[in-house]
């Protein structure tokens, strides 16, 4: 028992008892993403990692740091927090995959406005969800309890990974060529990109009852439901394709949508031509339209339309790059191919 105890800082707003009680509650999910590499508990002040070096000639370590959005006013207005930390993984892990890296560990970073120690160890319990998805290990973090700074009920999330990759296996895409195909992963819903125009079409700031409703376009499932599923991860699925295929380039598909992130796995002089066509729009992707009355060019340019990656290999490698990903759990299809131009994406 903590003998650190302050009724003057208390009453000022912030309960020092109530961040020990949260470090004690999330202990046993932060136990679930132990891995081999991980020398200190939670609670020290510092995280500290060896990682396994073996084979490598040159280690590089490759860091990401991201957050959720405006997604986190949803997960509150909802009061579900316990998947909202994935998505916090999620976007700094599929980030650092698009090199080449291994993730190693991940900090989050909780700003709250008052410590509840059960709601913080919810919403590190998702955190904790995705280090096991993503094969990382949640090695410490920060709780920090704002009062006068927001609201007591909000909160925000944010984190970072750091992953590593031997120098020479670096996704760089210097050898993609014309003749190259554009292989699609399938995504799970908006993932933790453009929320803000989902709040403003869907009024969710409002918290409408309608948003609570189920939706037949929707497979039975509420707006808030679909909007509220977190980001996929795709780690263990990319490490495996870069192992057993000749991967040329990789993009994550967040914001900025596929305008955006595409062109920055494509060398200059190089196009991705992408077949519209082909791509499996998902349904929150169409009652957002419809709904939003928003051009397509500017869902294209904002969401990711229901592919969270793309991957770019050889096009004698597709069939076998398809099924590799499929074997780990990925709907995976081609909706491209690299062609010679000057202005790196083209949708048609």
């Amino acid at each position: 028992m903590s003998l650190s105890k302050s009724e003057s800082y208390a009453k000022a707003g912030v309960d020092i008892t109530a961040g020990y009680e949260g470090v004690k509650l999330m202990k046993p999910f932060v136990a679930r993403t132990m891995i081999p590499g991980v020398c200190s508990d939670v609670g020290g002040f510092g995280g500290l990692f060896a990682p396994d070096i073996t084979g490598m000639e040159e280690p590089v370590l490759v860091s990401g740091t991201d957050g959720c959005g405006t997604k986190v006013k949803l997960a509150i207005l909802m009061d579900k927090h316990d998947t909202i930390g994935i998505d916090a993984v999620a976007m700094c892990v599929n980030d650092i995959i698009c090199c080449g890296a291994k993730p190693l560990f991940f900090l989050d970073y909780v700003a709250i406005g008052k410590n509840i120690p059960e709601k913080v160890a919810s919403i590190v319990s998702g955190v904790a969800e995705g280090c096991v998805q993503s094969g990382c290990a949640l090695i410490g973090g920060e709780t920090a309890e704002h009062p006068g700074l927001m609201p007591a009920e909000d909160y925000d999330l944010a984190g970072f990974a750091v992953g590593i990759v031997d120098k020479k296996k670096i996704l760089d895409n210097k050898n993609m060529q014309a003749g190259d195909v554009v292989i699609a992963l399938g995504s799970t819903g908006i993932h933790s990109n453009g929320f803000s125009l989902c709040r403003k079409v869907f009024d969710i700031d409002h918290n409408p009852p309608a948003l609570y409703e189920a939706r037949e376009e929707l497979g039975g499932k509420s707006v808030a439901e679909a909007l509220l599923v977190p980001t996929r991860i795709y780690v263990k699925a990319v490490l495996a394709l870069i192992e057993q295929c000749d991967v040329k380039g990789i993009s994550h598909i967040t914001g900025g949508g596929f305008y955006e992130n595409i062109p920055r796995s494509i060398p200059d002089g190089l196009c991705a031509k992408v077949d519209k066509s082909k791509i499996k729009v998902l349904p929150i992707f169409q009652l957002l339209q419809k709904e939003g009355d928003i051009p397509e060019r500017d869902m294209y340019n904002t969401y990711n339309m229901g592919v969270g990656m793309t991957v770019v290999v050889p096009a004698d490698q597709a069939d076998k790059a398809i099924e590799v990903l499929k074997a780990h759990g990925e709907d995976a299809y081609v909706i491209g191919e690299i062609v010679t131009g000057d202005e790196k994406i083209e949708l048609l």
